[in-house]
């Protein structure tokens, strides 16, 4: 199979060029592979040194960041958890979420809660917040090229993603155990957000299905940028980019052995932000998909249908 994601170089992010190939790259495939994203690389192996040094202590440990009841928006998810929507089986990871810093007496407060922070390892909440505030900078250029291939004006998300519920995850997939297993690391799923930015995915195991409904692996090279449609976008666009079902797949024997870690950003629209369809996406041959609704409202749907709550 010679087809592939497209591969765009984040250099040209300003360019009409660009706009056009990622609203081609979102019509076909929903998936492009950004390199030269400009988040340096001693942020990340920092911000991913710590969290290997997290994921390594004893379970007790880790449990005592799992907040009750919370849906898994902030802090530690044990493995066991997250479930594919329709899946029976459950992923194989563990994971953890930063959110949004914000201010006492925000209005935004009654929808996202507050991070927490391990504080046996120096520099955790700086180093996370860091690297949340460079996916955030990075998504919404990339919100502008995506605007400009709508025919949009060019800062048309900003005041729709600027107090956005946005979440930084940092995954841990443990080695395979030998033996058989009907798990996966993650199930077949489409995300639920704007659109993710995902960092750590050279380790091979994703891949995209596509409109054949064959499954295509995604192999940026090191370093690169995995960005995809969620099904916000997919709604605010009534179908124009897509959001594409995807999953990583347990790897080859050889590759058994090793763990896996990536970093997904998962940008969102103010909370009280009602999704509709864009006017220039709806019309005689592309009828309205989907009633308007409330992204907090859609999030809570979506979350409950992955067991998150």
């Amino acid at each position: 199979m010679t087809d592939s994601v497209p591969t765009l170089s984040f250099r040209d992010v300003g360019s009409d060029a660009f706009a056009r190939a990622i609203g081609d790259a979102y019509g076909r495939y929903g998936f492009v592979i950004v390199t030269d994203h400009g988040i340096p690389q001693p942020l990340i192996d920092r911000f991913l040194d710590l969290y290997r040094r997290f994921f390594a202590l004893p379970t007790a440990a880790k449990q005592a960041y799992r907040i009750p009841g919370g849906g898994g928006a902030r802090g530690y998810t044990p493995f066991g958890i997250e479930t594919a929507k329709g899946a029976t089986h459950h992923d194989l990871k563990e994971f953890w979420h930063v959110g949004r810093e914000l201010a006492a007496g925000h209005p935004h407060r009654q929808y996202m809660r507050d991070n927490i922070w391990v504080d046996e390892l120096p520099g955790f909440r700086e180093c996370s917040l860091e690297m949340f505030e460079a996916f955030d900078a990075t998504g919404r250029s990339l919100l502008r090229a995506i605007a400009r291939s709508l025919s949009l004006p060019d800062d048309f998300f900003e005041d729709k993603v600027e107090q956005g519920n946005s979440v930084l995850r940092v995954i841990h997939y443990p080695p395979v155990p030998p033996q058989p297993t009907a798990s996966v690391r993650a199930g077949a799923h489409e995300d639920i957000n704007v659109i993710t930015l995902l960092l750590g995915a050279d380790e091979p195991g994703l891949q995209v299905l596509t409109r054949q409904g064959e499954w295509l692996a995604v192999n940026p090279a090191p370093g690169a940028m995995v960005v995809n449609v969620g099904d916000m976008l997919q709604r605010l666009t009534n179908g124009v980019l897509r959001s594409t079902t995807h999953r990583v797949v347990n790897p080859a024997r050889e590759r058994a052995s090793h763990a896996r870690f990536s970093m997904p950003y998962f940008l969102h629209f103010n909370p009280d932000f009602v999704i509709d369809a864009l006017p220039s996406c709806v019309g005689p041959d592309r009828p309205r998909q989907w009633p308007p609704i409330m992204a907090e409202d859609y999030l809570h749907e979506r979350l409950l249908e992955i067991k998150l709550k």
